[in-house]
């Protein structure tokens, strides 16, 4: 009955009044599909055009804040990108849920993670801030970024300076990132980066991305200078925030049982067991190693509702 009640409550704030916003518009970004790292901090890549759904709140000021919405590896899902969109909007938050996949001729990286290096995604979020940041509607200063599982990555991989520095315009930085049970077993780190504050919102019971492997990133972020707030729910699966019941995705690729940061400039391999350095050649032939299939997926109503409260505040805080 809880979670029955939850849902609910949940649904009547994903359905903000029709009046509270703007037409749903669908935009083109020009961006890029770099190989990997490498490409991404060079400003390399083969050019890319994906495309977004624009939502800006009628009400408030002139110039309003803004959220770029990164999907994960099952693409945009049903109640998920845009109902978050739709909550955001509700608080005066315009917003833009970019799709990677469809402009490219996919439906999903679930089982197969190659398909699109998460550098494109992250590309495409950068194309995403530049494009909001030129509008007139838009605050610059007041962008934030928020991802799901492989778009929780895309959340947490824009706050590096390399990353961003060759990315978009000099000074241009999103103000806020908010990842959602992002993997970090194979975690991007570098010596700098842009300080903006940043929320992790993790499951307990995640055996797709452990929130675990989550505490030395945070670490990573909190040493550099970064405001972190990190909030586990002890019994959430990955997806806490889908509307579905828990199933087993039997061919869902997981990195569960690497341990390997990948450090920038230049860019090695460090594993967590051992401390070796891995050439970059190399790191692929690990991930193939450690990778294994299988992980839970399905919503939890509590740990929803505990989202959507940390997503205000942090909203509150930090772009309003």
């Amino acid at each position: 009955m809880r979670q029955a009640v939850a849902y609910a409550l949940s649904a009547m704030f994903a359905c903000a009044s029709p009046a509270l916003s703007q037409e749903r518009l669908k935009v083109e970004l020009i961006s890029r599909t770099p190989s990997g790292p490498t490409e991404l901090m060079a400003g390399e890549g083969k050019p890319a055009t994906v495309v977004g759904w624009l939502t800006v709140p009628m009400d408030g000021p002139s110039r309003k804040p803004a959220m770029v919405i990164a999907h994960g590896s099952g693409g945009i899902l049903d109640g998920r990108e845009n109902s978050w969109a739709s909550r955001l909007n509700a608080l005066g938050v315009a917003t833009l849920v970019v799709d990677s996949f469809t402009p490219r001729g996919l439906t999903s990286t679930g089982e197969d993670q190659s398909r699109l290096p998460t550098a494109a995604n992250v590309a495409d979020a950068f194309a995403a801030l530049s494009w909001l940041a030129s509008r007139s509607d838009i605050d610059p200063a007041r962008i934030g970024v928020m991802g799901f599982s492989k778009g929780g990555q895309v959340a947490i991989y824009t706050a590096l300076e390399p990353f961003r520095r060759r990315s978009v315009a000099d000074g241009l930085r999103f103000a806020l990132h908010i990842a959602l049970y992002p993997s970090c077993s194979i975690p991007y780190v570098s010596r700098e980066v842009t300080k903006a504050p940043m929320v992790f919102l993790l499951g307990g019971a995640d055996d797709y991305t452990p929130a675990a492997h989550c505490a030395r990133y945070i670490d990573f972020f909190r040493d550099r200078g970064a405001a972190v707030t990190a909030v586990t729910f002890a019994d959430a699966h990955h997806g806490f925030d889908v509307p579905t019941r828990r199933q087993t995705l039997a061919r869902a690729q997981t990195a569960r049982k690497c341990g390997l940061d990948i450090e920038l400039e230049p860019v090695a391999g460090r594993r967590w067991d051992t401390g070796a350095t891995i050439a970059a050649a190399d790191i692929g032939a690990y991930l193939r190693s450690c990778m294994e299939r299988g992980a839970t997926f399905g919503g939890d109503a509590a740990a929803l509702a505990g989202a959507i409260a940390q997503v205000e505040a942090a909203v509150s805080r930090y772009l309003k």
